[in-house]
């Protein structure tokens, strides 16, 4: 038996198998994909050690000095991370060890750590030393003072109490570590890693 196809059916057969090969394909000139659903490529996965070593490059640009003072550092291993450490048998030393755990440091590295007490050393410096003789008065003057030495303190950190002593808490720019110094004689600066729950700040709260 021999099949016929009207020629209303021929058209209407000839648009079908059109639609069929265009399916799939990129209309040129448009940008938009006939298919709405495409299959995403994986991620890369990030270097976080080549993001570090560009950090401590950005770093050594800034302040060069630093640089200069710690520089081998760099191969130096890592001493470990922040941890609660082995806590006390006695009940209740080892409860007030678990209330303030949150307060633990990173434990820095051997090239952190200069870095961290390379930048101390010249900001003490630059506050007066041991007296802080000639050192800021105000908060806008230690705020000023950090700024332009390069730090540019966050709001909130640099602080005066109501008795006029000033404090501060930084955060290297690159690198780290954290900075915090009290400026009430005698001047203490000093290095140090994040806290456990994060910044540079002390945490206030506990269990």
């Amino acid at each position: 038996m021999t099949s016929r196809t009207s020629p209303a059916g021929a058209v209407l057969l000839a648009a079908g198998l059109l639609a069929l090969t265009a399916c799939g394909t990129t209309v040129s000139g448009s940008g938009a994909a006939a298919d709405p659903s495409p299959v995403l490529s994986p991620g890369r996965t990030p270097d976080y050690a080549a993001e570090a070593a560009a950090a401590v490059a950005r770093h050594d640009k800034l302040f060069p000095e630093v640089a200069q003072l710690c520089e081998g550092e760099e191969s130096a291993a890592p001493t470990g991370s922040a941890t609660p450490g082995e806590l006390p048998t006695d009940p209740a030393a080892r409860k007030y060890a678990e209330n303030h755990a949150y307060k633990n440091e990173a434990t820095l590295t051997p090239a952190t750590k200069c870095r961290g007490d390379a930048h101390a050393a010249r900001i003490k410096k630059a506050l007066g030393g041991e007296d802080g003789k000639g050192g800021p008065k105000s908060k806008e003057e230690l705020s000023g003072l950090l700024t332009g030495m390069g730090y540019e303190p966050e709001t909130g950190s640099v602080y005066a109490s109501s008795t006029g002593n000033l404090s501060f808490v930084l955060s290297i720019p690159e690198s780290g570590p954290c900075v915090t110094g009290h400026l009430t004689p005698p001047m203490s600066v000093k290095a140090h890693g994040v806290y456990m729950e994060g910044g540079c700040n002390e945490p206030r709260g506990g269990h």
